[in-house]
């Protein structure tokens, strides 16, 4: 199998195209962008179609109901696609899984699809480039879903020069929870943090490159214990005040946490630091203690909403995103009901929510007492349904009022762009392309499922985002 080819009028090597589908979280989307960085380096140019491409990767995620079988759907595409091209031009085709599938399935995928080239997992993408050299002189599939040594980090090269206005920036990998319905430590592994120097490094670096707001990234990010140059392990607190720190860098986030990492010095950043942005997500998956028990998720229900006011202590304005699980195995009708309590209590701004999906592998697959899948789906329906009307009076409750909106990228009109509000809301406003990058100050003027819209304040952009503006008549609650 050859993945290079002679150009015939030439004699040259003809340029190679590399196509990467994403699938799932934003650390599988970092994770591209670094693949991507990687194959540039041996002579790999992006394209945005799988058909024109001599290198095709899917980065898969494991964590939603059916993955698998999507990835092995999306497969039997590209295999026609694949012998199409090959018949009609001679030109070959490389297909490489990679991610938490290709961890997850392993030898199983390569039995299953043996068209497959490369099958790769999320802690060896950096070797890639050695496994599709060595498959222009091996027949066969080839599989690398070791946990090596080494980190990937250090042999990754960083992304483009030029940084989206919004980046994200992986600190921390893996999870050592173990919650009993969740495949990722046995996909991503333990937990490891980054060296807290090359965080600071990266960010300066994306910052440099435009980066305004920066999403720090981790299968469990509130877990980062990462050496410090100070000969020191730095929490996520401290991490995020020296990242404060940086010249131009407007806005701080992080996700995912997990409440048991909710540290009393990271609650203190979210009052401390005006560019740690009033938004959290926050998964608590269930309101009863015994499915939170049964989940081994470490923490109770009280536990959750004492967390929660402490963030509102600081932070008056802040607004909470999760994650929610419906149909847990041996959930009652009296589990769900205090599931619904919560919510009600807490009042969420966003949320996910999913019915029980059993895992193979997790210790939630093989629970007695599973849910019948009606009422999986049926107390599913009831949650969103309640979720879905907080969201929407939250997003109702920004009408008239003035935030600041850091303005990303062009919207579909001419002379539109569109932004994020401190509450990660898409904000559409009319405004000029020379004002993106900048925080501007929008009135809301109106109100979609999706999105906001907006009119810009004629005294133009501000330089800085502080949350929501200190009057009082304008704090979302």
């Amino acid at each position: 199998m050859t993945f290079g080819q002679t150009a015939p009028d030439t004699g040259k090597a003809a340029p190679k195209k590399l196509f990467i589908k994403t699938y799932g979280c934003q650390m599988n989307v970092y994770d591209s962008d670094r693949l991507a960085a990687l194959l540039a380096r041996h002579g790999y140019a992006t394209v945005p179609e799988a058909a024109d491409a001599d290198l095709v990767v899917l980065n898969t995620c494991h964590i939603r109901e059916k993955a698998a079988e999507k990835v092995y759907s999306e497969l039997g595409r590209l295999r026609v696609m694949r012998d199409q091209r090959r018949s009609e031009t001679g030109r070959p085709m490389a297909l490489v899984v990679a991610g938490c599938v290709a961890q997850a399935e392993g030898e199983a995928m390569l039995g299953r699809a043996p068209f497959v080239d490369i099958v790769v997992g999320p802690q060896a993408y950096h070797r890639l480039p050695e496994l599709l050299a060595r498959s222009t002189r091996e027949a066969g599939g080839q599989i690398d879903t070791d946990f090596p040594l080494e980190s990937k980090f250090d042999l990754l090269p960083q992304g483009p020069e030029e940084s989206p206005v919004s980046a994200f920036l992986t600190v921390q990998e893996g999870c050592d929870k173990f919650c009993t319905f969740c495949v990722v430590p046995y996909t991503r592994g333990a937990e490891s943090s980054r060296p807290a120097a090359a965080i600071v490094a990266e960010a300066r670096r994306l910052v440099e490159g435009g980066a305004r707001e920066l999403t720090l990234l981790g299968q469990n990010v509130n877990a980062y214990h990462g050496d410090g140059p100070d000969g020191r392990s730095w929490s996520l607190a401290r991490l995020l005040h020296e990242l404060a720190g940086i010249e131009r860098l407007e806005r701080l986030r992080y996700t995912t946490s997990h409440p048991r990492d909710m540290t009393a010095d990271l609650i203190e950043a979210h009052g401390a630091l005006p560019q740690l942005m009033p938004f959290l997500h926050l998964p608590v998956q269930s309101g009863a203690d015994r499915v939170l028990q049964a989940m081994n998720r470490g923490y109770g229900r009280d536990d959750y909403l004492r967390i929660v006011d402490a963030l509102r202590d600081v932070r008056p304005d802040i607004a909470l995103s999760s994650d929610f699980i419906t149909g847990f195995p041996g959930e009652t009708e009296e589990d769900f009901e205090a599931t619904l309590a919560l919510v009600e209590r807490v009042g969420f701004a966003q949320a996910f929510s999913f019915k029980y999906s059993p895992r193979p592998g997790t210790p939630g697959a093989a629970m007695t007492k599973q849910v019948k899948e009606a009422v999986r789906g049926e107390r599913l329906n009831r949650l969103q349904a309640l979720l879905d009307a907080q969201a929407t009076a939250f997003n109702e409750g920004t009408l008239g009022r003035t935030l600041p909106v850091l303005l990303e990228r062009p919207g579909r009109h001419p002379g539109q762009l569109v932004g994020r509000s401190p509450y990660l809301q898409a904000v559409h406003v009319a405004a000029p392309d020379g004002l993106l990058g900048r925080v501007a100050r929008v009135t809301i003027t109106g109100c979609h499922r999706h999105s906001l819209a907006g009119r810009m304040e004629p005294h133009g952009p501000i330089t800085a985002s502080n949350g929501i503006p200190a009057q009082p008549e304008e704090v979302v609650a």
